[in-house]
């Protein structure tokens, strides 16, 4: 590994910076995402930095099953963030549709559509284990561990 790769590894590792979807939740999880940047449990202290845009994003947190929809706007978050990129599915919703399975506007959890680095359980979860969640996708990311992207297409 050369000194850029690296620079590259430490940086991902200790600077995360997040983007954020709802894809069809309740906002419980939303709210406790919002709780664990805010100052009592400082993911700051972390390095991760919320963004406004997924251009700029290294880390993707997805709540809620996916819906007809956010199916589309799922996928052009995924499509805009750039290499390497990690996803971080964010309680019971993302990974198995939780309450809102059987309804005729939800198409399935979010592994349907995109790779899932890491999973968050819980609904919602506590602050604390999203927090181990972002920790652990940006230790995937500084090891280049992080699920390949595969052809995304919009359905």
């Amino acid at each position: 590994m050369n000194l850029f790769d690296k620079l590259l590894s430490t940086s991902r590792l200790k600077s995360p910076w997040i983007y954020c979807l709802n894809a069809g939740a309740c906002n419980g999880c939303d709210i406790e995402i919002a709780a664990s940047l805010a100052p009592r449990y400082d993911a700051e202290q972390l390095g991760v930095r919320r963004e406004g845009s997924p251009k700029h994003a290294d880390i993707l947190l997805v709540s809620g099953p996916v819906t007809l929809r956010t199916r589309d706007a799922l996928l052009d978050v995924y499509n805009q963030m750039p290499e390497p990129k990690a996803v971080v599915a964010i309680g019971s919703c993302p990974a198995s549709c939780n309450v809102f399975a059987g309804s005729p506007t939800v198409v399935g959890p979010v592994d349907n559509f995109i790779p899932v680095d890491v999973y968050v359980a819980g609904c919602p979860p506590r602050p604390q284990a999203i927090l181990q969640g972002v920790a652990k996708a940006a230790e995937l990311l500084a090891s280049g561990q992080t699920k390949p992207a595969p052809e995304v297409t919009h359905g």
